[in-house]
């Protein structure tokens, strides 16, 4: 009797994960061409007998990540002809025309860690394309990239972004599944800001999650407890848009699976427990030319250049409009109380946290803005889109600059954000009638399912039918 394994596959040590996940972010930010990067992945998947299969992720409208496991054989013979049934993917294709094509993204690969995601896979972004190989206009991630790209070849312009994106962690696995039985979610610990001993069940899934992070080549900064019991933040470097809003994905993959892995659940609702803080995604934004960052100046208001407060004019002249691409859950707009540092104001502070935007103190290479009004569960594309297509192209008001201090408030509710979304004549440009409709309807769809008044308690149908919950057996039951 052989005793050899029966199954080698591929594990690799996470200093070296680091170090290859970390060429392939260069190739990409670096815009090594694409049939370049193709042919070394595929060759490298071909020589490499220990790859069992490849990962494929998509992200729907609502910002839902997707994955399909691949055959690694099958799928190097079949990479130009992979396709889905994007009927079964709420807000993608009707049944009558279900049929959607993925293109392989080959810039977007990724090393993955065995002991979390399991030996002998890699994982891959695709692109969402029509039947005739043309792009899917509801495949955010997509138009993100288009809009990025053009911005480079026009005149060698740069989005970089970076989020700050914090979550819960609850005892047992499959907890907001869970809620419409159990009603509750129990934290794993009651600290707060700071207040987490090594050891403890949060501080040991944050160390964890933070050494997949930086093994996937996030270029981790800090993380650290955050002010509710059982919550965290992870924080890493800002990166160029479309990269980030991969990166966004992945941060919440990684931390459900490492929960999961220890019976605990990472959570992303924006208001999950009442009386305590709820989760954001404060999200930086800076613009750069050829290498020079075109937010800051020295002598500037708060040492960021008109070019950065004409951004910021933008985003805030817009602000009841995108609120919705933002926030974008019946349960986001519990998020949005000013008792819990909520930035709910539409206005722009160096200090103020209830303003929508804030001028975090920066220098010439880290100057920025930071959009706060942004909660866990948008849809990253869209989201991090939006918010750079509008400081940049969007509608400007005669009186901006008064606009920046004066006491206006975003919706308090997804009712008013949908009807101001949908009468906005900038975002149908900038998204297309097709997509606005779809999007509208998916979130009126979600807030029919839950209570019209949010009340002080957070209700069951809230987590019932959140986008990133709900599965489609509860769906189909309402």
């Amino acid at each position: 009797m052989s005793s050899s394994p029966l199954r080698d596959f591929l594990e690799i040590p996470y200093a070296q994960l680091e170090e290859m996940n970390l060429n392939a972010k260069t190739q990409r930010l670096n815009r090594v061409p694409l049939d370049v990067v193709q042919e070394e992945r595929m060759k490298y998947l071909t020589d490499e007998q220990r790859i069992k299969a490849v990962t494929v992720c998509f992200t729907d409208l609502e910002g839902r990540l997707h994955m399909l496991d691949y055959d690694k054989k099958f799928l190097l013979k079949s990479a130009d002809n992979l396709t889905f049934d994007g009927s079964s993917v709420r807000g993608f294709s009707a049944q009558r025309e279900s049929d959607l094509r993925l293109a392989i993204d080959w810039h977007a690969f990724y090393w993955l860690p065995a002991d979390i995601f399991g030996p002998g896979k890699v994982l891959v972004f695709g692109d969402v394309l029509e039947r005739d190989g043309s792009p899917y206009s509801a495949d955010m991630r997509a138009m993100l990239k288009h809009f990025a790209q053009g911005l480079w070849e026009k005149d060698g312009t740069q989005c970089d972004a970076a989020n700050e994106i914090e979550g819960f962690i609850f005892k047992g696995r499959d907890a907001e599944r869970h809620h419409y039985e159990t009603g509750h979610f129990e934290f794993v610990s009651t600290g707060g800001y700071y207040h987490s001993l090594p050891g403890d069940p949060l501080r040991t899934f944050i160390d964890t999650a933070a050494e997949v992070q930086r093994a996937m080549g996030f270029q981790n900064e800090k993380d650290h407890p955050e002010v509710a019991p059982a919550q965290f933040e992870m924080n890493y470097g800002h990166t160029e848009a479309s990269i980030a809003a991969d990166q966004v994905q992945l941060y919440k993959l990684i931390c459900r699976q490492v929960a999961a892995r220890m019976d605990m659940t990472a959570s992303f609702l924006p208001k999950p427990v009442t009386g305590v803080n709820g989760n954001g995604m404060h999200t930086n934004l800076s613009v750069s030319r050829k290498g020079k960052n075109l937010f800051w100046d020295a002598n500037g208001e708060e040492q960021i250049s008109k070019f950065a407060w004409n951004f910021v004019d933008r985003i805030l002249t817009s602000g009841e409009q995108i609120c919705l691409l933002l926030n974008s859950s019946v349960n986001s707009y519990r998020r949005l109380d000013p008792h819990f540092e909520a930035p709910n104001q539409i206005k722009v502070s160096p200090i103020d946290r209830g303003a929508m935007i804030r001028i975090p103190i920066g220098n010439e290479k880290s100057a920025r803005v930071e959009v706060r009004s942004i909660a866990p569960d948008a849809n990253p594309y869209i989201a991090i889109y939006i918010m750079f297509k509008t400081g940049l192209e969007g509608p400007l008001a005669k009186n901006a600059s008064d606009l920046r201090n004066q006491k206006r408030y975003l919706s308090d509710n997804i009712y008013d954000a949908i009807a101001k979304f949908s009468d906005s004549k900038f975002l149908k440009s900038a998204l297309g009638d097709d997509v606005c409709e779809k999007f509208a309807e998916l979130k009126l769809a979600a807030a029919e399912r839950c209570p019209k008044s949010l009340g002080s308690r957070i209700k069951r149908a809230e987590v019932m039918f959140h986008h990133e919950v709900t599965n489609q057996y509860l769906w189909s039951q309402f």
